[in-house]
């Protein structure tokens, strides 16, 4: 079991996803997200994959784009840290890697079989993770993290953008 991080392993921020992440071991949690994420995406059609709730804001595919981005920066994160390299990290630009991505040009299934994979490489990652690792520290975009921050922050970050989708892209 892997225990959920102090108030000490992530900038205050950070704990807005942290704190969303249930259940008492990550490695469950982000095998179990994988199963819920693909059930929930396949149910999305299309068409209803680029509905954007405002004339401003991402489309469906777009969301789901940032959260394989994102996963894959908080993972890349985790191994720099994990495997002791010590050089800060910087900063991410959630608007420059959308507009570089160009996901309402490709199909929402790509955008699901993406995921599937992307998970993959994160669960193999944190699966096999040393004990010792999961404590490890380093700083990206300026803000300190351990590994086991990274981890909680990669499920949070998901729930929080599944919930959005539901209440802002769905429900509405």
């Amino acid at each position: 079991m892997i225990a959920r991080p102090d108030r000490s392993e992530a900038a205050p921020y950070y704990f807005n996803y942290i704190d969303r992440v249930p259940g008492d071991d990550i490695r469950d949690v982000l095998r179990g997200q994988e199963e819920e994420v693909t059930a929930f995406a396949r149910v999305i059609s299309e068409e209803r994959s680029r509905r954007r709730y405002a004339a401003d804001k991402w489309s469906i595919r777009q969301v789901l784009g940032h959260i394989n981005d994102c996963e894959r920066l908080f993972v890349g994160r985790a191994f720099w840290f994990a495997r002791g390299f010590e050089t800060p990290l910087p900063s991410f630009d959630q608007d420059v890697a959308m507009a570089a991505a160009r996901c309402d040009e490709r199909s929402w299934n790509s955008h699901v079989e993406e995921f599937v994979r992307v998970r993959g490489a994160t669960r193999a990652f944190f699966d096999d993770l040393p004990a010792e690792a999961w404590v490890r520290r380093g700083l990206a975009s300026g803000n300190p993290f351990t590994v086991r921050a990274l981890a909680y922050l990669t499920a949070g970050h998901v729930i929080h953008h599944l919930d959005i989708v539901r209440t802002r892209y769905l429900d509405a």
